[in-house]
């Protein structure tokens, strides 16, 4: 009965985020078909690949195998915690979803989202330093606490510590890189501070990992997790220091000295 449970609740959580991730890839593309008719200029093709990707990524880490394994396998898991935590949210930031959002909305509400963003409380949770500590220190407490081994037997606090996961990854991005329009712009000098704290955050639990195998994991599992942590993590913090020292790089040269790299890299605006 037990195992009868498991495997209706992993069915009904897995159904559930195919759904929400089938809604939010067909919303992307048809307002990408709504934007190219009211504007002149169409929507740049690479943010709507990126986007998908983005999709994609999310869907392997939740969906099918490798989300099934990763309960069992550690090192599976941290693969799944780097699609769904860092690459996924970096891939969707630079797609520009909410720029696409404001250009498909009618002036009315776009004006109404504007406020929204605009208000303290989205200037609170877009602050790099509550997003470092919302992403970098969720993950100390889920792999140095027992919400690891909860979470493999719970769906509930699995859905939650997924969801989590996903959502403080891809708002320590947006306070990080901004390609979205922001009220809440804080300078490169701060952002890159930040950003070093949180890559050594990040770097320092990789390593405790190793050292220190979460409850119920074994040590050579702990080990490899550990390493891809570190050396996945590395290489997409590096993405995002690329953009970020871009556009700072950007921001005190003429444009027109930097438009055909612009173009050319297919970095968003």
């Amino acid at each position: 009965m037990g195992a009868h449970s498991h495997e209706t609740s992993m069915f009904i959580t897995q159904t559930l985020f195919v759904v929400l991730l089938i809604l939010v890839l067909v919303w992307y593309i048809v307002a990408v078909a709504m934007t190219s008719r009211r504007y002149k200029k169409k929507w740049p093709l690479q943010r709507t690949i990126f986007w998908i990707t983005g999709i994609l990524c999310a869907s392997v880490a939740v969906i099918g195998p490798l989300a099934e394994q990763a309960h069992m396998n550690f090192i599976l898991h941290m693969i799944s915690h780097l699609l769904l935590g860092m690459l996924a949210p970096l891939l969707m930031v630079v797609s520009a979803p909410m720029t696409l959002v404001l250009r498909t909305l009618k002036v009315k509400h776009a004006r109404r989202l504007s406020f929204l963003l605009r208000s303290r409380l989205t200037g609170i949770l877009t602050n790099p330093i509550f997003t470092t500590i919302l992403n970098v220190g969720g993950l100390w407490i889920i792999y140095t606490t027992d919400i690891y081994m909860l979470m493999q037997q719970d769906m509930f606090i699995h859905l939650l510590v997924h969801v989590h996961v996903f959502l403080a990854g891809y708002l320590f991005t947006i306070s990080v890189i901004y390609i979205d329009p922001s009220s809440h712009r804080k300078s490169f000098v701060y952002r890159s501070i930040v950003l070093l704290i949180a890559v050594a955050g990040h770097g320092i639990l990789s390593k405790y990992i190793y050292a220190h195998p979460p409850n119920g994991v074994t040590k050579a599992q702990s080990e490899t997790g550990g390493i891809i942590m570190y050396y996945g993590g590395d290489a997409i913090e590096l993405a995002v220091i690329f953009i970020l020292c871009f556009q700072w790089y950007k921001s005190t040269r003429p444009k027109d000295l930097l438009q055909n790299i612009l173009v050319k890299s297919g970095i968003p605006r």
